[in-house]
């Protein structure tokens, strides 16, 4: 049904969540597209499973506080800079000035929601949607190539 196509319920009707690993030029590495409602727990789940370079520093936004995700980072020899959520007991401190860096993340969903078909997600099944989101990051590796020559 919807939930395996990467929909989900929520205020503004259905909406889809893009989980995405960039890397530390801001440049997308990796990316799952999961129903809007569902946390952000299962979709670094879903990107940590790769055989992916490790991460020093992993910056993630309150969504990702979770001494579960904490604890994988720094198994995998990353240091974990993300802000506590306001619930948790004891907060963890973070470095500000690091975090700051995490402006990276959010400037590559800008320019890969540049693409209409992506920000508005015309696709039904979610492997196309996937698909197109790989063709505009392709996009984003291409232009930054293309820029320093």
């Amino acid at each position: 049904g919807t939930q395996r196509q990467g929909f989900g319920r929520s205020k503004g009707g259905f909406t889809s969540k893009i989980h995405l690993i960039t890397n530390a030029y801001g440049l997308p590495v990796r990316a799952e597209v999961t129903g809007g409602e569902v946390s952000d727990f299962k979709g670094f789940d879903a990107l940590v499973d790769d055989d992916l370079p490790t991460a020093r520093v992993f910056l993630a936004d309150r969504g990702y506080d979770s001494d579960h995700i904490r604890n994988t980072i720094t198994e995998r020899g990353g240091t974990a800079l993300i802000p506590a959520k306001a619930n948790r007991k004891e907060p963890i401190p973070h470095d500000t000035v690091t975090y700051a860096l995490r402006n990276r993340i959010e400037r590559c969903f800008a320019k890969l929601k540049c693409s209409r078909r992506l920000a508005t997600r015309y696709d039904k099944t979610s492997d196309s949607y996937l698909g197109f989101i790989h063709i505009a990051a392709a996009r984003l590796w291409t232009n930054q190539f293309v820029n320093r020559a």
